[in-house]
């Protein structure tokens, strides 16, 4: 059975609250209920992980290796922007990941509108919002490149 790892980072779990006009009111548990749901049509097991620690989120790719997690969608949220050491984990673990945002970040300040991350990552989808996390499991569930 496939395993897909979902990671968010910094302030997700203030969705819902957090700036409702970009990223709607939605809660970071109604988006991994939403996922789940949707996982289990395609008999796929899935994990979440939200940390606001750079570090943390680290740690918890490079432990998708010996986890046997086959896919990662992971919104790394402001260190899109800012984090070489997400990027190079994701590089080391050679496990497919998409990178998805709520809002497009391109049409948002200057500074989002580079992604240190996105080129490890086979994907970004933003702008979608929260059914950008969709896309990116049916993706992974429909591609051959991760099939067991």
């Amino acid at each position: 059975m496939k395993k897909i790892l979902v990671i968010n980072g910094p302030n997700l779990n203030m969705l819902g609250v957090r700036e409702p006009e970009i990223y709607g009111k939605t809660t970071l548990k109604d988006i991994e209920n939403m996922i789940k749901n949707a996982a289990e049509k395609y008999g796929v097991l899935t994990e979440f992980f939200q940390s606001n620690h750079e570090g943390d989120i680290v740690d918890k790719i490079c432990s998708c290796f010996e986890n046997k997690v086959d896919a990662i969608i992971i919104n790394p949220a402001a260190y899109t922007h800012t984090s070489v050491a997400i990027r190079d984990a994701l590089s080391a673990v050679k496990i497919p990941a998409i990178e998805v945002h709520i809002s497009n970040i391109h049409l948002r300040e200057e500074f989002r509108h580079k992604s240190l991350t996105a080129p490890a990552c086979v994907g970004q989808i933003c702008g979608l919002g929260i059914y950008g996390y969709i896309a990116a499991l049916e993706y992974f569930c429909k591609n051959k490149e991760i099939s067991k």
